[in-house]
């Protein structure tokens, strides 16, 4: 079976789902160097030679996936698709980060459900994962709208940011999970 990795670009109808180039730091940077886009995330606001540099790096990796919008041939956002250990279990992990011009247009769902689409047709996927926030409503609709099921609700287990004092603002997390043939399941 072809590994996610291996296949180039995917299209569905107004997305072209391909791998990272070098030159798409520039749509990158459209949405990686708002501070709205941290809120779930962790990280901070990028400049344009860090986003160059995340360009280049995710280029030539095969974790992050592109996502561009077919009638302006423009970077739109990107999926995060790789396994997870240990590799007995062929579970992949799936993220994703839109910007937000083009938030609310359902293109993180087509984009998403196009490459586990993919990977439970063409790969040995027996199972995908994802996690978000609670209060990240849009997040977790587009997961419940592919065929995701909510599988757990983790108090307080993860933080990205810490108080004044040094002490972390803890979260909470959605666990979801799709079985290869079990969409809904």
């Amino acid at each position: 079976m072809t590994a996610p990795s291996a296949i180039a670009r995917l299209q569905t109808d107004r997305l072209v789902v391909r791998r990272f180039r070098a030159d798409d730091w520039q749509g990158l940077f459209d949405y990686l160097s708002l501070p709205e886009i941290y809120a779930f995330e962790p990280g901070n606001p990028i400049d344009a030679e860090e986003a160059a540099t995340v360009a280049d790096a995710r280029s030539r990796g095969s974790a992050f996936w592109a996502v561009e919008l077919r009638a302006e041939q423009k970077m739109i956002g990107h999926l995060y698709f790789a396994p997870i250990e240990p590799a007995e279990l062929p579970t992949y992990e799936l993220g994703y980060i839109f910007n937000p011009r083009y938030q609310g247009r359902g293109y993180a769902t087509e984009a998403s459900r196009a490459l586990v689409g993919h990977a439970f047709a063409e790969t040995d996927a027996h199972r995908v994962i994802a996690n978000c926030n609670p209060a990240n409503v849009a997040s977790w609709r587009v997961l419940e709208k592919i065929g995701f099921v909510r599988e757990g609700h983790l108090r307080r287990n993860i933080f990205f940011r810490s108080d004044a004092a040094g002490r972390p603002l803890w979260q909470d997390t959605f666990e979801y999970g799709l079985l290869n043939g079990l969409a809904g399941a």
